[in-house]
């Protein structure tokens, strides 16, 4: 009986210890969740600056040596994708929606796209499912690691779409959602056709006054443009990590309830064990004695 009930405590106090750390990864998450959000919230007005910006630019003249340009550099060729992923496990199916639905979007062209992970999980659910890969890159571990991440993507797609190895450029990655942890999205970055210029250059200007472009106005134009695919990257990391922490925060809230289930039971196969064990001694304690009585009478 008391090797039973040790063997029980000793489960109580590995799972009350593992409750612990479960916990303190609930609070990391939600932590860094708000990190995320926070920084996809102030990219909200930046963008719409950077925006609101090209527009202007797209309004005149000024943009047509450019974007002719980009024109006849982004003929139909090879596609580039990024995805975002993990590199971290306890997020349940986190890398699976978002790599299910890259491959399933990709599969359309008869040449298959060319892919950069973000995140060795998901890098590996893509190998699997037999997309030519291109690189591996680290998932950041903060808001501030975020931005030398972007930076090591636009070279690199940069240095493919000047060699002609990729003309256009796709993002997938999850999304959080109201009513559901995340949703995966896919956003064409590149190339910067003539539609994407006029959608910008139908943005209403917010005053009644327009501004007018200082110094050269295709460097201006060309600024911008970075500042619109640094933001666009930016943001699709900010949101994946956002999702990435949400699903770790639901992974872990189900694992504390189910070591919350977990202990009760324990608790109460331990309390009934020693029950018994104390009823089984008052059994035998009362036995003695009646033994005894019946001897001395």
């Amino acid at each position: 009986m008391s090797d039973t009930t040790a063997s029980l405590r000793r489960k109580i106090d590995s799972a009350g210890n593992l409750q612990s750390v479960v916990r303190t990864m609930k609070a990391l998450a939600a932590s860094s969740i708000g990190q995320y959000e926070q920084s996809v919230r102030a990219l909200g007005d930046y963008y719409r600056t950077v925006a609101l910006g090209l527009g202007v630019c797209f309004r005149g003249t000024a943009s047509s040596a450019l974007m002719s340009g980009e024109t006849r550099r982004t003929n139909k060729g090879t596609i580039g994708a990024v995805v975002f992923g993990s590199d971290q496990g306890l997020v349940g199916q986190f890398n699976d929606v978002v790599a299910d639905y890259a491959v399933k979007a990709l599969a359309g062209p008869a040449d298959k796209a060319n892919v950069w992970a973000v995140g060795e999980r998901v890098y590996a659910r893509l190998a699997d499912a037999g997309l030519p890969l291109l690189g591996l890159f680290t998932v950041p571990n903060s808001a501030k690691a975020i931005t030398p991440l972007v930076g090591q993507i636009l070279v690199e797609s940069e240095t493919r779409r000047n060699r002609g190895d990729v003309t256009e450029l796709y993002l997938f990655y999850n999304r959080p959602a109201s009513g559901a942890v995340y949703t995966p999205v896919s956003q064409r970055l590149l190339p910067l056709d003539e539609t994407w210029r006029r959608e910008l250059a139908e943005l209403p200007w917010p005053m009644k006054n327009l501004p007018e472009i200082m110094g050269s106005k295709t460097e201006t134009l060309r600024a911008l443009i970075r500042e619109y695919l640094f933001v666009s990257l930016f943001r699709a990391c900010a949101e994946s990590l956002a999702s990435e922490n949400a699903s770790r925060l639901a992974a872990m809230q189900r694992a504390d309830k189910n070591i919350d289930e977990l202990l009760e039971d324990l608790n109460r196969t331990f309390h009934r064990l020693r029950q018994s064990g104390i009823d089984a001694e008052l059994f035998e304690v009362i036995s003695g004695f009646e033994a005894l009585s019946a001897v001395e009478s």
